[in-house]
């Protein structure tokens, strides 16, 4: 029987909100050892994760980087893996999807019952497509999310991805390193081919992991962060 991998397939990096750089993404995973896989997904840009591939191509025992974005379209956020191209912004979720797959890419509904307070720097609250995730041609849906705070989300996207047969996979959503690998998703071989093969056959299964009280601190550190300077930028316009 093939062992079992391990992969986060949503982490962000400096190339958008998040405050690691690519490469010390790369150099946490890779001296953690918890991982075999991550995807680099910032926010409607890819740069971030070509960085990242192309810095662990050249290491020894260095995970799996696979190439993604987490892109934002009119009906919420949407993961794409395993991209060439970048992905424009700002079109209906199932245009999204079909450009996804139109570059043998992968397409997963990010935290898809997430529904901010307030509204982002366009005006909109809707940051997970919610259930039309079970109109929308998805691969997989990201039934656990490690955000502090986002356990009734995820306990809603759980009900869907039961009723919609899709698969279920869990990852972090990092915007620190410590956030890293607090919720994954395991698949049976290792490498692309095999994690391609187990979301195709929807054999991956969704875990998560406690944070450590300095993770939490952390996090409530770069929420702050995070806040004042979106409200900084709201300011200046």
């Amino acid at each position: 029987m093939a062992s079992t991998s391990y992969v986060d397939l949503h982490i962000h990096t400096c190339y958008s909100d998040g405050w690691p750089t690519p490469v010390a993404v790369v150099d946490h995973v890779r001296w953690s050892g918890r991982l075999d896989a991550i995807a680099v997904t910032d926010h409607d840009t890819i740069d971030g994760a070509l960085l990242a591939r192309d810095y662990a191509a050249d290491l020894e025992n260095a995970p799996l980087v696979i190439v993604g974005e987490e892109v934002s379209t009119l009906d919420g956020h949407v993961l794409g893996l395993f991209l060439t191209e970048h992905v424009s912004p700002g079109l209906p979720a199932a245009a999204t999807v079909e450009a996804i797959h139109a570059q043998g890419g992968v397409a997963i509904a990010a935290h898809p019952f997430w529904r901010p307070e307030r509204p982002d720097r366009n005006g909109h609250r809707i940051h997970g497509v919610g259930w039309k995730a079970t109109e929308t041609p998805f691969d997989a849906i990201e039934v656990e999310n490690a955000t502090p705070g986002f356990y009734l989300f995820n306990q809603m996207a759980h009900r869907m991805q039961e009723e919609c047969g899709l698969p279920g996979v869990g990852s972090s959503d990092a915007h620190i390193l410590e956030a890293i690998g607090r919720a994954q998703t395991g698949f049976q071989g290792s490498g692309e081919a095999a994690l391609r093969r187990a979301l195709a056959r929807g054999t991956t299964t969704a875990h998560r992991v406690r944070y450590q009280p300095r993770g939490l601190a952390m996090y409530m550190a770069w929420g702050l962060h995070h806040h004042a300077m979106k409200r900084a930028s709201k300011q200046s316009r």
